[in-house]
């Protein structure tokens, strides 16, 4: 991403709603699916936020980020288990993780089926992926281009990805469904507006903030409790290494 990108990142991700319901709904995903000790690869970590709300219930959490930005944002929150490195050759042994958790990642890395394939690799038998990555590339505008993204998903492209590297998809659906609406307008404006590339982000009053929130909690019970949405902004799953 630019440089600029995570400064905003680390101002918004603790009580944004996007980020909230993303991390709130990847976390439930976890907790649900994991199958025995719970030791955690935070592909792409970022800066940090999650890997702070999975160390509250995980063994270990580990930080995994090629940007040294936002491996100095992790340090500063206190957690010091990060490594700078590449999703394409993650710098850890065969079976060390119980779970990866890869928000918003698979996106920004070129040879993405690689990615995949390393994220089999470092899994344990039994181990689960839990993803995000954005939907449908007629959302495509500045907002990608800022945040150095080469594609956007279907539904059916990120199972093709994920049965290529070996995976079985248990959970696999749209979120980010009620508001969909809004975030084609929002996308659609963006190509009009002018200036440089940047993240749209738009700043909401708390009330509405809170709103958005419980929103996203609704529909994150509806995933994990099985019902693939039909679209959305992103596509979420929850895939695991055979045993």
């Amino acid at each position: 991403m630019n440089p600029g990108e995570y400064d905003k990142m680390r101002r918004l991700e603790d009580e944004y709603w996007w980020f909230v319901g993303r991390r709130e709904l990847a976390l439930k995903l976890v907790s649900e699916f994991k199958i025995g000790p719970l030791d955690v690869l935070d592909l792409g970590c970022g800066t940090g936020v999650v890997m702070a709300e999975t160390a509250k219930f995980a063994n270990s959490v580990t930080g995994l980020d090629m940007s040294e930005f936002a491996l100095r944002y992790s340090v500063e929150r206190g957690i010091n288990e990060v490594v700078q490195g590449d999703g394409t050759a993650i710098p850890f042994a065969d079976g060390s993780f119980s779970a990866i958790i890869a928000l918003d990642i698979f996106e920004h890395i070129e040879d993405h089926q690689a990615a995949y394939r390393e994220a089999f690799r470092v899994l344990r038998p039994g181990g689960i992926l839990v993803l995000s990555v954005p939907a449908f590339r007629s959302l495509w505008s500045k907002h990608d281009v800022a945040l150095h993204h080469f594609r956007r998903y279907t539904r059916s492209e990120v199972r093709a990805c994920l049965s290529s590297a070996g995976f079985s998809p248990e959970v696999l659906s749209y979120a980010v469904f009620l508001l969909f609406p809004l975030v084609v307008l929002s996308r659609v404006l963006e190509r009009f507006r002018p200036g440089p590339a940047a993240a749209s982000l738009p700043t909401v009053p708390a009330w509405l903030n809170r709103l958005l929130i419980w929103l996203l909690r609704k529909e994150a019970r509806l995933i994990w409790k099985g019902t693939a949405l039909p679209w959305g902004s992103s596509v979420v799953a929850v895939a695991r290494k055979p045993r």
